[in-house]
């Protein structure tokens, strides 16, 4: 696993050049290339008002294979999430000897934490005690992110916002490096995403805390506009997915 030290963004991705070789047969265009949505997705956080430099950009590859971390590395993603725990397992051979850094991102089970511990860097899905203290046996010192479920949606994990002081305290009393909070947006327009995003970046800044990932493909604009630090791109990268998730999932 690479050393955890404070995320660094991924580095800018020039798109692929115009006039690119088409494919050898039929006469459909290639689909775009993941460097060149990689380019797209920073473009949109520079036309929402962010630095592209200092913003990561987790590329999400729950439902996608193994082909997708390698597509992503040559496109220079350093930063790769998974929701589950087999899938990430076993897309981490795909990452040998890169500067890969692991993020978890789905609800984290005590039983999954010891297989997970060797491989991931960022668990950005804490949301009570007893799953920081099962981190902390096996990782102590982990770098983790409280999880807000500001909606109050059923659907969606994660503590109240006001539980959220009292579990960083705890979180760090463990001892556990607690960087900052996620959240998922509401199920619903883009815009609505707005007063979550921004009840939890006061929540985040209230508690000295550096990091808030907020925002996936759907609601980019807005994270970044309510001051997202990080974000989870899976469809804006690798294109649709093969098979139906849950619109509570953390990368999309």
């Amino acid at each position: 696993m690479a050393t955890m030290s404070d995320l660094a963004p991924v580095a800018p991705v020039t798109p692929a050049p115009a006039g690119a070789a088409g494919p050898a047969r039929g006469t459909e265009a290639a689909p775009p290339s993941v460097a060149t949505n990689l380019a797209a997705v920073r473009a949109r956080i520079k036309a929402a008002g962010g630095n592209p430099a200092r913003i990561t950009v987790v590329a999400v590859t729950k439902g996608f294979g193994p082909e997708a971390v390698r597509s992503a590395i040559d496109a220079g993603i350093t930063d790769l999430g998974d929701n589950y725990a087999q899938e990430l397992l076993s897309k981490v051979r795909a990452a040998v000897g890169t500067p890969v850094r692991w993020h978890f991102l789905g609800p984290v089970q005590r039983n999954k934490v010891s297989v997970l511990a060797p491989h991931v860097d960022c668990w950005h899905s804490v949301d009570r005690v007893a799953i920081g203290e099962a981190i902390a046996r096996r990782q102590p010192d982990a770098r983790v992110l409280v999880q807000v479920n500001a909606t109050g949606e059923s659907t969606k994990h994660g503590c109240r916002p006001d539980e959220v002081a009292e579990l960083v305290a705890q979180l760090r009393d463990l001892p556990l490096d607690v960087a900052g909070l996620m959240t998922i947006g509401p199920t619903g327009p883009a815009e609505s995403a707005r007063p979550v995003f921004r009840l939890v970046a006061e929540l985040g800044h209230s508690l000295g805390l550096a990091e808030l990932s907020m925002g996936m493909t759907g609601d980019l604009e807005v994270a970044i506009q309510e001051g997202a630090t990080m974000v989870r791109i899976g469809r804006g990268l690798f294109g649709p997915r093969d098979r139906k998730t849950s619109s509570a999932t953390v990368g999309s």
